[in-house]
Formats: structure tokens, C-alpha cells, sequence
């Protein structure tokens, strides 16, 4: 447990969380197509194109994804869990969800939107998350609860996935 809502990560711990993620997810930085999807994607994940957000002039359905992928995180962590925010090679965080609720002072560290980089969230045990890839202009989440809790209404959001358990789905 952490005594403050949001807490960056101290060089050391960044390494090391950083260097767990490279090796279970594989991941593979690129702004080539040839070399997506950027980690190896869970069995239970679902990837959606962010592309329905670029017509959305007042920024709805962006905030309305944002707000859905807050709450199903926060619903898959335990009252004094934490997460990590990851930002690729800028500081990153671990902070309590549960802390940041109805909080105006403190906000969640980054974003499930990848503004520029890759945004990753993970539960400590690394099986429930997000991936933001900028370049591709994805999001995957994972992991089973995650899933339950938000997918139905990121459907609706984004529109059909383009891929599932790291396989192209045959909509998209």
C-alpha cells in the first residue's frame, strides 16, 4: 500500500518493472505496421482501432472511454491496490485508483489514450491492463475482469475490435 494516491517510480523500480513488462509482453517499440501488434497480446485481451475518435470534435466519446477504462481497472484492483501507469521512456507511477476517486486535487497519471507514446496500465501481478499504441492508434485490454467490466461498452465507443487474444478479427 501506498501512503500517497500517486507515487513515481524511483529509477531502480522503473528498470525493473520496465524490464518484467519487455520480457512478458515481448514488447517490440515500432512505427512499423510490419512489426504490430508492438507485445504479445494476452489470450484474454481485445484490441480496438481508436480511429472512431477522430471525429469527435467535443471530445465525448474520448472521455467516455477514458471514464470506462478508470472504472473497470478500478473495479479489478482491491481497495488498497495499486497499479502502474507506464509511459514509455518518461516517468511512470504506481497510484491507488481507489485513493484518486472524487479527488479534484489528483488525477490518474497518463491516460488508456496514447497521446504520442505508449500508455500502459498494469495491475501489480502484470495480468490486467492497458495498451495505448500511438502509432497503430490502438487500445488492447487485458486480462478477464477488465474485460467483463468495460468491453460492451468500448464496443460501443470504438465499434467492433480488430483483434482478439492477439488474433485479427475477422470484422476488422
Amino acid at each position: 500500500m501506498i501512503k500517497e494516491p500517486v507515487v513515481q517510480l524511483s529509477e531502480a523500480e522503473y528498470r525493473d518493472v520496465w524490464d518484467r513488462f519487455d520480457t512478458e509482453f515481448a514488447f517490440r517499440a515500432s512505427m512499423n505496421p510490419d512489426k504490430w501488434p508492438a507485445i504479445r497480446e494476452p489470450l484474454d485481451s481485445v484490441t480496438w482501432s481508436l480511429a472512431a475518435l477522430h471525429d469527435d470534435p467535443e471530445f465525448e466519446r474520448l472521455d467516455r472511454l477514458v471514464e470506462v477504462v478508470e472504472q473497470g481497472l478500478t473495479a479489478c484492483v482491491p481497495p488498497q491496490g495499486t497499479l502502474f501507469a507506464l509511459d514509455w521512456q518518461h516517468a511512470s507511477f504506481r497510484f491507488s485508483p481507489h485513493l484518486l476517486r472524487g479527488s479534484e486535487q489528483e488525477q490518474w497519471p497518463l491516460s488508456p489514450y496514447p497521446d504520442g507514446d505508449y500508455y500502459i496500465y498494469l495491475s501489480e501481478d502484470f495480468l490486467t491492463g492497458s495498451f495505448g499504441h500511438p502509432w497503430e492508434e490502438s487500445l488492447c485490454l487485458f486480462g478477464q475482469g477488465l474485460l467483463d467490466a468495460a468491453s460492451a461498452e468500448i464496443d460501443d465507443i470504438l465499434g467492433s475490435p480488430i483483434r482478439r487474444s492477439g488474433q485479427r478479427s475477422p470484422h476488422a
